[in-house]
């Protein structure tokens, strides 16, 4: 995994996967390449992307253009997530739960890139299903949109956010 800083607009983007895919033509193999990449601004906001091409800096270049086009506000409560939640994508289960300061990022591989590019500080996570890449990522983006804070709720149930908060 590596990652690079976009100075320019002070996004963290990680690569999470490379693979090498084969088509099998008349001459024999034709090698392109697919990449996953994360995009976020540390202060809430992330996304994902895939891009294929048959270079690997032009499949991580789309990868990183899709992911900004696809970035998601995520809740957060200080340097955590608000409540428990478990995101499903295919045979992908990730369980996310809010840890208490100081904890750190407890996450493998790509769940991992995810927080860090989110900006979750402290949290974790248990990969519960499939180990495949694409799947977990997807996984873990959707339990991030499924989160919500104490503002949103009380909105939804209609009363004031400090009875939530209680």
């Amino acid at each position: 995994m590596f990652r690079r800083d976009s100075e320019e607009q002070g996004f963290i983007d990680k690569v999470v996967h490379i693979s090498r895919v084969a088509k099998v033509v008349k001459g024999g193999r034709r090698f392109s390449f697919s990449a996953i990449a994360v995009v976020g601004d540390g202060q809430g906001n992330v996304g994902f992307g895939l891009g294929k091409a048959n270079e690997v800096p032009e499949a991580i270049r789309k990868a990183v253009e899709r992911a900004k086009k696809d970035m998601t506000k995520v809740a957060m409560i200080g340097t955590t997530v608000p409540h428990q939640v478990i995101g499903h994508f295919g045979a992908g289960r990730v369980f996310l739960k809010p840890a208490s300061k100081g904890t750190g990022v407890i996450a493998g591989g790509a769940v991992r890139a995810i927080m860090e590019a989110a900006g979750i500080k402290d949290i974790l996570t248990k990969n519960l299903g499939s180990h495949n890449p694409h799947n977990v990522v997807r996984a873990t983006m959707e339990a991030l949109r499924a989160l919500r804070g104490p503002d949103t709720i009380a909105y939804q149930r209609g009363i004031a956010a400090e009875k939530v908060r209680a």
